[in-house]
């Protein structure tokens, strides 16, 4: 699945702009440290549209919702680092402004009434099949969404559809069947596989060393944050009957059983008391806050001091981020909730990052050296290998439909049948990942009798996909992109 979203991530792009709908119910993520100051403030301006950081921020959330999926939650901040989802995002955004500079340029509008009926009919709104604008206004407020900013995104969606239906491209039966026959193609591959057992890297120190040298700003501290932390524990509201009936009935939308249906206050009564038990909290913890700000918080009360970083578990990434947000001149963050309790933060210091010594990097430095070495030398014991190798194993496959292949794994078997696909040459190698390299020789080809039918939505997709990247191309000569934060 790695291999294959790498190997599509142009075309993810390009697909993944109609998506602002998955977005609602995935839960914000931000991505740690950065941050640009003002949500509203443009980091970027492509043409006459403007990109705020707030953009990039549900740009990226919205990815990282997507890939999460994918990867069935196994997706973390990592693997977001290792896919460059936040450069993805950003280019997702310069890609939307300038389809929307070209709407403007046609004069494209989406009316108030075409915005209502796709709002109104999307089910995450939805109560027994009817819109309920209570649970609509809900889930925004749950994804940290104001009405307005969710509409104007909704718009902007629905907008680059409209300019999109403009272009949408049809299969001529010509394309179908060339498209039929080379996805027919069969071919008789014997290949070996090399992998890191055959080669030998030296871990000496003075390599190390020389390897940290010329790489150490990527070995860099992370930014630490010390902060004064002020808690305020769960407290019992000790609500009457009257009062957890009334409540009850102002938000029985927030009750529900594990089916979606609303529960009756006698199966809620748990959750009810537990609602008003936060909200009693709440309301002590903003006291507190209160008196936190003003330096007049009572001596007896706690003042915890804490340095976090991005790795912290402390808080979670959401509150870290905010965290991250603050200034000496605006230190404080108002209560955030932390289990049952609530926590109220002032930040004190921030730490820059530092270059890592040589000390403190070298398990990092070991790891890194050792997959650049083997991969150098993988490289090289391929190259001059290749003219004489025996194929140790063979496999007959088409593009359409990979078989299990010994040594590979299916994402790798998957890989290597593509590339081989793609290149021209007879005899050649594919590099699988930095510990594997599968050399290959072309033993027979044939064109199979049978045809592969029904491929009009392929050759659609494939129309689209190339439509999409040409015009792409064209409204990046139009449109000047101007960037106002580095790194993007």
């Amino acid at each position: 699945m790695i291999t294959w979203m790498q190997r599509h991530k142009k075309y993810l792009i390009i697909t993944m702009w109609i998506s602002t709908i998955a977005f609602i119910g995935a839960g914000f993520v931000g991505w740690g440290q950065y941050s640009y100051g003002d949500k509203a403030s443009a980091i970027a301006k492509v043409g006459d549209v403007p990109i705020s950081n707030a953009d990039l921020q549900k740009s990226y959330s919205r990815l990282y919702a997507q890939y999460a999926q994918i990867f069935q939650g196994n997706f973390d901040e990592e693997k977001a680092k290792q896919f460059g989802l936040q450069k993805q995002a950003m280019r997702q955004l310069i890609d939307e402004a300038l389809m929307l500079n070209l709407a403007q340029y046609y004069n494209l509008r989406i009316s108030d009434e075409e915005l209502l009926n796709e709002i109104t009919t999307q089910s995450v709104f939805q109560n027994n099949g009817t819109f309920d604008k209570e649970i609509y206004q809900k889930t925004l407020k749950q994804n940290h969404l104001t009405t307005k900013s969710y509409e104007d995104d909704v718009r902007k969606s629905m907008l680059i559809q409209k300019l999109l239906s403009l272009f949408a491209p049809k299969a001529l039966p010509l394309e179908e069947e060339l498209l039929s026959s080379a996805l027919g193609i069969e071919d008789t591959i014997g290949y070996k596989i090399l992998n890191a057992d055959m080669v030998e890297v030296t871990l000496s120190d003075e390599h190390l060393k020389q390897y940290w040298e010329a790489h150490k700003n990527e070995y860099m501290t992370l930014p630490q944050y010390n902060t004064s932390l002020v808690r305020q524990e769960r407290i019992a509201s000790n609500a009457t009957e009257g009062e957890l009936q009334t409540y009850y009935k102002e938000n029985k939308h927030d009750f529900k059983d594990s089916e979606g249906a609303i529960m009756d206050f006698e199966a809620a009564r748990p959750q009810v008391v537990a609602a008003l038990d936060d909200k009693a909290t709440k309301k002590a913890a903003l006291k507190k806050y209160i008196d936190f700000k003003k330096g007049k918080l009572d001596p007896s009360i706690a003042v915890e001091h804490v340095a976090v970083d991005s790795s912290s578990s402390l808080f979670g990434q959401e509150i870290f981020k905010e965290i991250t947000e603050l200034s000496i001149q605006k230190p404080f963050l108002k209560p955030r909730k932390v289990g049952d309790a609530y926590v109220m933060v002032k930040l004190e210091k921030v730490v820059e990052p530092q270059v890592k010594s040589f000390t403190d990097a070298k398990a990092a430095v070991t790891a890194a050296y050792k997959a650049h070495k083997t991969a150098t030398l993988l490289q090289e014991l391929a190259t001059t290998t290749l003219d004489n190798f025996s194929a140790e194993h063979t496999v007959t496959t088409t593009r359409e439909k990979t078989p299990d292949i010994d040594g590979l794994s299916p994402e790798e078997a998957t890989l290597f049948v593509n590339a081989v696909f793609d290149k021209q040459d007879k005899r050649g190698f594919v590099t699988l990942n930095n510990e594997k390299i599968a050399l290959y020789d072309i033993l027979e080809q044939k064109l199979l009798n049978t045809s592969i039918t029904d491929q009009e939505k392929n050759v659609i997709q494939l129309k689209d996909a190339l439509l999409n990247q040409g015009l792409i191309q064209e409204l990046e000569s139009k449109y000047p992109v101007e960037m106002y934060v580095k790194g993007l």
